[in-house]
């Protein structure tokens, strides 16, 4: 149990000790800096960045959030593991340094100013994690307070984004003389909007544009919202509340994490608060405040993080799984569960007519949707920061499998009826849609390994072909190309079901074989 001035301490550095240094964007300036100036600026600089989130996350951990839950599981060497009960729960003891994804996510989406949904039943610290975030940005608990919207039935645009001055409605002319008092909290660098899911779906509409387009509107007038880390509260993760929130905001959200129950075995935590008056809150230590600037240059160091292509290729034929929908049209290119839904048809009704396949093997089968660009995207950016947060220069294969469940809790949509739930074991997998993900990815990775595609992915040999650029390709190797094409193609076509990851695979030879076409007639026409 913490004494009152243990809330001041941090970390001694480094938290996670590494001999590989965090990969830097080079600048030119770097070539004019001799070793004073190199001397000058590290004690300017201070810690490392990646250093100080870490040494934030242990403070949070220790003193501001009770989250003893260590989900975001990591391993150096052999770790234990031990069953319970009748459903043969595990317990496992990670042997590497492990996180809350509690506090953990929050603070990414700190890193790299995205948008986090923090879902849990009232009282659980959901509101309370996203003022830390809003102190470590540098305001005070106060500001945070006071610039925090909360969501209600009675919200109205004007309550989210500001008004226009009365007397400027008298006495304009026109729009252009209509100045707009507009709300504090659209400045601010950390945004937090408290149960969402209360606003009214008019004020709803207005909320997207500032958290999809970073600006907003009255009477045509525009307000240049700054990048922000935005924080969204909600007491269930299903949609519920007191309106049912729009498909286009969900989408607009990054990253969903849970608050987890309360461990009673830290009743003492609570009890020590309540005897010293203490808010961790009003306590934060300077030392893990992020100024402006170091938040800017947080972000680009986060991005200068590399994705090995090896794990590129695995998300590729993660994310390739689930858009296919072979009864949904006729040309190939409209097979997609997209199409379904917009012609308003149940995919599920649609996937139980393929009577072909394996729907065991078949991920695409237990899912509704498929991934959006923005998911895409969202999952790498994120995988960049947990790598590093972690200290490294490069994403790791456990960070790619860490993050992917929390960026896709509400971007990918499970078909609760799929016969994938009715298998032993699977049933819980319709309830936890954190582990559910998790197995989609790991059983994603176990048939890549099974094709063996890190040593033989043909595909991927004809597309590294072809980005070597066709300048002084000839028109007999142009030809030969096509028919390697049009050869492997013929395979597949007599030896395989159609399963996801397949179609992304046609329709990229097919693409290939097209740019291979045009070439062709133009050198055919330049002769």
């Amino acid at each position: 149990m913490p004494k009152p001035q243990e809330y001041q301490h941090v970390s001694a550095a480094p938290t996670l000790p590494k001999t590989t240094p965090t990969t830097t964007a080079f600048d030119v300036a770097d070539l004019y800096k001799g070793p004073v100036t190199n001397v000058e600026t590290a004690a300017t600089i201070g810690v490392p960045l990646d250093e100080k989130l870490r040494q934030a996350y242990f403070w949070i951990i220790n003193y501001g959030v009770i989250s003893p839950h260590y989900d975001i599981e990591y391993n150096d060497g052999a770790s234990q593991t031990f069953t319970f009960g009748d459903s043969k729960a595990q317990l496992r003891l990670p042997s590497g340094q492990s996180y809350s994804s509690f506090v953990l996510v929050p603070l990414l989406n700190f890193a790299v100013r995205k948008r986090c949904l923090l879902v849990g039943g009232p009282g659980r610290g959901k509101t309370a994690s996203a003022i830390l975030m809003g102190v470590l940005a540098g305001y005070s608990v106060k500001e945070v307070r006071r610039g925090m919207q909360h969501g209600q039935p009675q919200m109205t645009i004007s309550d989210l984004l500001g008004n226009p001055l009365p007397a400027d409605l008298v006495n304009a002319q026109k729009m252009q003389d209509i100045r707009i008092s507009w709300r504090q909290w659209l400045s601010m660098r950390v945004k937090v909007i408290d149960e969402y899911n209360r606003i009214p779906t008019r004020t709803q509409s207005a909320l997207l544009t500032v958290m999809g387009d970073n600006y907003a509107e009255i009477l045509d007038h525009i307000y240049e919202c700054p990048d922000a880390a935005w924080y969204l509260t909600a007491n269930d993760d299903a949609g519920g509340g007191t309106y049912q929130v729009i498909e286009a905001l969900r989408d607009r959200i990054d990253v969903v994490v849970k608050a987890l129950h309360f461990n009673t075995r830290f009743i003492s935590e609570l009890l020590q608060r309540i005897e010293t008056g203490v808010d961790p809150a009003d306590v934060v230590p300077e030392q893990i405040i992020f100024t402006t600037d170091e938040i800017e240059r947080m972000t680009k160091e986060v991005l200068t993080v590399k994705l090995p292509n090896g794990l590129r290729r695995r998300l590729e034929f993660f994310a390739s799984q689930f858009e296919f929908c072979e009864m949904a049209g006729e040309q190939i290119e409209y097979k997609t569960k997209d199409t379904s839904r917009l012609a308003a048809v149940d995919v599920h009704s649609l996937l139980a007519q393929d009577t072909g396949k394996d729907k065991q093997r078949d991920l695409g089968a237990q899912t509704k949707n498929g991934l959006s660009v923005r998911a895409m995207m969202t999952t790498m950016v994120f995988a960049k920061a947990l790598a590093y947060f972690r200290g490294n220069g490069e994403v790791e294969f456990e960070d790619l499998r860490q993050i992917v469940p929390f960026v896709l809790h509400e971007k990918l949509l499970p078909d609760l009826d799929a016969p994938f739930f009715d298998a032993p074991g699977n049933s819980v997998l319709r309830v936890d849609r954190i582990s559910w993900i998790r197995k989609l990815f790991d059983l994603s990775c176990a048939e890549y390994d099974r094709q063996n595609l890190d040593n033989d992915d043909q595909v991927g040999q004809i597309e590294d072909e072809f980005d070597n650029g066709l300048e002084g390709v000839n028109e007999q190797e142009v030809r030969q190309r096509m028919i390697k094409i049009e050869r492997l193609l013929t395979g597949w076509s007599k030896d395989r079901k159609l399963y996801g990851y397949m179609f992304d695979d046609l329709l990229k030879l097919k693409y290939l074989h097209q740019r291979y076409t045009n070439y062709l007639h133009w050198l055919t026409t330049k002769s």
